[in-house]
């Protein structure tokens, strides 16, 4: 079997409209005899169909009718973006290889991200062969005269050595992540630092705010990253059957138990388990689990033999642990256990700048999710509507943004989403509080400058390590005894 592997050129699909082949066209037919021609596509669906059929038309004409053409979706953040492409590439060559007995990796359709990523990923793999073709029609099979891995081994001892010395970098795991705002700037860089660290962390925030996002941020940028990751909501777990799915259970444990069965701990081990709503794990429950924390061992049900476990806990909560622990609904050692390393992702209304580049991004998952619909058209957003964004509270915060588009795009009639389309698409209790103006009230207005006065006095005795006297100035305040009224009254005077 010998194939050809491309990804979809812009130039492809347009010289084929002239009847003139391209790059793909030209290795296709000129090129060594294939059995298949997959091309890798993000964009540009509505052409695929004509572009394929002239393909296969042009390979009968050329005696190569045999030559099967498929055109493979795949999704991309972007077509520069190297992460994602870095992904499917490595995904489609591995299949492909284990497939073909040699396999033509074209260099010269798509971008030069795409074409950067096949070079290092087709270098290594021994089925390869890189191929390129010139403006005048000449096919290139391409040697890079490089060791890669000899390379690395060189440069490895002195680039450990400056990441020792300098702060590190942001890490493209976190990419995903919507982050214009100086605010979410702080908390990825404080993220980033937990992430190369092996230890507990505690995520909090309101719900809708994105903290699995960010969990899962933090596990692929750590040294756990090509281990499993594994998540769970707790506040979904059957009560009986909550041991179980964590710890496991043998056979004949309880009715039902057929078999034994790995829980989320063994699944995860050697990675990372996301307990997500901690705070809603039954106190029962949570003895065990802080025994897992402290002696990295687990009994599954039923079993007399414990199991050694190696997993990185990152558990999330909505909720005031603090007020459960005073209640006695949370265990006070097992909070301590979990949060070593704290992050709080704040609400959406906090970081109006990252709006504008989310909804782009969401608009961009929802129009390729929703392209299946028979009525469906590709929607674009005004101007407007994204101002009405900005300024709009977002009580269920990314979620209700992301429920609220897609009802938007579902039921807007025009090719563009107006304000009055978004706005008539808000369904949170807020949304009588909007006015025409796109002004929001959030609340009790006084509760809510108190809690902007809150978050500014916090944030500058963090910046100033807690000299009152700069966090006044900081603040605009004459001196630090303005200051020390403010927290007297918002409670901050611990």
């Amino acid at each position: 079997m010998v194939t050809l592997l491309s990804w979809l050129g812009r130039t492809d699909l347009d010289r084929a409209k002239d009847d003139g082949p391209a790059s793909i066209a030209t290795i296709a037919l000129k090129g060594p005899l294939l059995d298949e021609v997959i091309i890798l596509a993000s964009t540009w669906d509505d052409e695929w169909h004509d572009y394929k059929e002239w393909l296969k038309k042009k390979l009968t004409l050329a005696g190569r009718s045999k030559t099967s053409v498929v055109i493979q979706r795949v999704r991309l953040l972007s077509p520069i973006d190297y992460s994602s492409i870095t992904k499917v590439m490595h995904k489609q060559l591995g299949t492909v290889c284990s497939n073909s007995d040699k396999v033509y990796l074209n260099l010269t359709s798509g971008t030069p991200a795409m074409a950067a990523v096949s070079v290092l990923l087709g270098k290594g793999t021994a089925k390869c062969q890189l191929v390129q073709t010139s403006p005048q029609g000449e096919i290139i099979e391409v040697d890079i005269p490089i060791d890669f891995a000899a390379e690395y081994k060189k440069s490895s001892s002195s680039a450990i050595s400056q990441l020792v010395s300098q702060n590190p970098a942001l890490n493209r795991a976190f990419d995903t992540i919507t982050a214009k705002s100086e605010l979410m700037h702080r908390v990825i860089r404080k993220a980033q630092k937990l992430a190369y660290s092996d230890l507990p962390a505690l995520i909090l925030g309101e719900s809708g705010v994105g903290k699995e996002v960010m969990a899962t941020a933090i596990h692929n940028a750590s040294q756990r990253a090509n281990k499993s990751f594994k998540a769970v909501n707790c506040g979904a777990l059957p009560e009986n059957l909550v041991d179980s799915i964590l710890f496991g259970h043998v056979k004949g444990a309880f009715t039902g138990a057929d078999k034994n069965h790995a829980g989320l701990f063994e699944q995860a081990d050697g990675g990372t388990l996301f307990l997500d709503e901690v705070g809603e794990l039954p106190f029962n429950v949570q003895v065990k689990l802080l025994r897992a924390l402290q002696q990295k061992e687990i009994t599954r049900v039923g079993d007399t033999v414990s199991k050694s476990i190696d997993v990185r806990i990152i558990a999330a909560t909505h909720q005031d642990l603090f007020s459960m622990i005073s209640d006695g609904s949370f265990r006070e050692d097992l909070f301590y256990r979990l949060a070593v390393g704290v992050i709080e992702v704040p609400a959406l209304r906090k970081r109006p700048e990252d709006i504008p580049d989310l909804i782009s991004t969401l608009m961009l998952e929802i129009n390729r999710q929703a392209h299946t619909h028979p009525l469906f058209e590709s929607k674009k957003i005004s101007k407007d509507a994204i101002n009405f964004a900005i300024s709009y509270s977002w009580p269920g915060n990314i979620r209700e943004l992301w429920n609220t588009l897609n009802r938007a795009v579902l039921w807007s009639e025009g090719e563009m989403i107006s304000m009055e389309d978004l706005k008539s698409s808000v369904l949170s209790a807020g949304k009588d509080a909007v006015k025409e103006t796109g002004f929001t009230m959030p609340g009790d207005l006084q509760q809510y400058i108190d809690s902007i006065k809150k978050d500014a006095v916090i944030e500058a005795l963090e910046s100033c390590s807690g000299n009152k006297s700069k966090a006044a100035k900081m603040l605009g305040l004459n001196n630090h005894q303005t200051l020390n009224n403010w927290m007297k009254n918002l409670g901050l005077e611990d």
